[in-house]
């Protein structure tokens, strides 16, 4: 392996065209100088520079190995200026793996807000079901997620995390838009879109299903969040949502959402996860504490009472 010592000792004189200037500016003796050369030319198997002038000349082989050096200067200037600017949170990239149902306008303005703030930065969006979003974390496919509480997993680790209970949607038009709340017995009394057993709400719905000694029937399931909006704006059908994913809606009063009074708030949980011993640092660990800080303020459900028309 080629010493940097003898490359930088090389590359300096043949810059300044002598060993002393080289001497002068290095700091250390003429001599030093001429035997880390030699000893670079030896491990070469070829001479760098002609002897017997006043001034430095590279051969052939010298000029190669002047090129090599000047091209590590610049590699090691271009790492250099790229690690600062990750320090300083002017580059990166995140990687963020977010529920299809948590992209309310609010989400995607702080997203925006945050490039603005640092335009070298760019984002992902990786909108996947809970339990693909939980993975793509657990796999570092995705320095963070933003999705409904994974129980048993061990791989995250939860940085906060805030009820997000389930709501009857459904458009205000609709014959159960008159109801204050809904019991899950009067769901059977209306045709339901409900997730497929992909999400981890099918998962909540299911064990209220269990402890209610009642099977919800649907007409239709899907796997899109924006199929269940749709599906309920036109009041083909009620849908089972939380309120995050119908905040925009909710303000524009296209839909309605009305509580459940048998399902526990308790099990549906939306929380901003990352992996177990994943050091996130720079523009991953900005973006991190960055979203930590606005999480209640963007997703908290204050009352039930506002639910119904605005956000």
């Amino acid at each position: 392996m080629l010493s940097d010592v003898a490359l930088q000792y090389f590359y300096e004189a043949a810059t300044l065209g002598s060993m002393r200037l080289a001497s002068d500016r290095i700091g250390v003796a003429v001599s030093s100088i001429s035997r880390q050369i030699a000893q670079l030319e030896n491990e070469l198997g070829l001479p760098l520079i002609e002897r017997g002038r006043r001034t430095i000349r590279l051969t052939e082989a010298g000029q190669i190995a002047y090129e090599h050096y000047k091209a590590q200067i610049v590699t090691r200037e271009a790492l250099y200026e790229s690690i600062q600017q990750l320090r300083e949170v002017k580059a990166g990239h995140v990687e963020l793996a977010v529920g299809e149902g948590f992209l309310c306008r609010a989400f995607i303005r702080l997203i925006e807000d945050f490039q603005r703030e640092h335009p070298g930065v760019s984002v992902s969006l990786k909108t996947r079901t809970t339990p693909d979003a939980a993975r793509l974390v657990v796999e570092d496919e995705a320095h963070m997620g933003v999705i409904f509480t994974m129980p048993n997993e061990p791989r995250l680790r939860t940085r906060v995390s805030i009820p997000q209970p389930l709501l009857a949607v459904c458009a205000p038009d609709h014959p159960a838009a008159r109801e204050q709340e809904l019991c899950f017995a009067q769901l059977q009394e209306h045709k339901l879109c409900l997730p497929s057993k992909a999400f981890r709400i099918s998962q909540i719905v299911g064990q209220a299903e269990q402890r209610q000694h009642q099977r919800l029937r649907p007409c239709l399931t899907t796997d899109s969040i924006y199929v269940m909006r749709a599906i309920a704006k036109e009041g083909r059908a009620l849908t089972l949502l939380p309120h995050i994913a119908i905040v925009d809606d909710l303000h524009d009063g296209t839909l309605v959402a009305l509580p459940l009074t048998d399902v526990e708030v308790e099990e549906a949980r939306m929380a901003l996860v990352h992996r177990v011993g994943r050091p996130l640092d720079g523009v991953p660990g900005r973006m991190l504490n960055v979203l930590q800080s606005r999480f209640r303020a963007l997703f908290e459900v204050r009352s039930a009472a506002p639910a119904r028309r605005a956000a």
